[in-house]
């Protein structure tokens, strides 16, 4: 099992990244995959645009629970509704590289292909609500915390039968987090 300690500065370890994105079939007959899960450490890459994807480390480790996993809408809310992120970093272009990394087997990840009220929901923050008009029933539903809460507890059994096994791997000559470096 990897680290569970946080750091001097209050950085948790074992913090997970999740994103969607558009989505992408890896091979003939395979199910569509729209959302990504990858270890925080993972924008610590070389290949990740830096240094961005360090600012969003630091971002995304701190004063978080080890284990926890971190939709990337959430950190859009924390980060005024998205109004700061220039401050952060290019998340468009570092999601694009994680994916990049993904996709060439350079570090663990997630893979999932969640069902469109899923995604809706971790692509909003964590109080925001989705509507569905409900055809059969002539009516729209609201989803919201409780549903988004259920969705991110789901992957989470995912990525615990995973990491049961063996921990996420990040990928090869990462740099040194923000918050150890000297």
């Amino acid at each position: 099992m990897a680290q569970t300690q946080p750091d001097h500065a209050g950085h948790a370890a074992d913090v997970y990244l999740l994103f969607a994105h558009e989505p992408y079939y890896p091979g003939p007959g395979a199910q569509e995959v729209n959302t990504t899960l990858v270890a925080a450490a993972s924008l610590l890459h070389p290949r990740v645009r830096q240094p961005d994807g360090a600012q969003i480390h630091d971002r995304l480790t701190l004063g978080r629970h080890p284990g926890e996993i971190v939709p990337l809408a959430t950190l859009t809310h924390e980060l005024g509704g998205g109004a700061d992120w220039p401050t952060v970093g290019d998340w468009e272009r570092v999601t694009t590289d994680l994916l990049q990394l993904v996709r060439d087997g350079e570090c663990d990840a997630l893979s999932l292909g969640l069902p469109e009220i899923a995604r809706a929901l971790i692509c909003t923050g964590p109080h925001s609500h989705v509507r569905a008009f409900d055809a059969a029933a002539d009516e729209f539903i609201a989803y919201g915390p409780a549903e988004r809460a259920a969705v991110l507890a789901e992957v989470d059994m995912f990525l615990a039968c995973l990491v049961a096994e063996q921990e996420f791997w990040p990928g090869e000559g990462l740099l040194a987090p923000l918050c150890r470096r000297v």
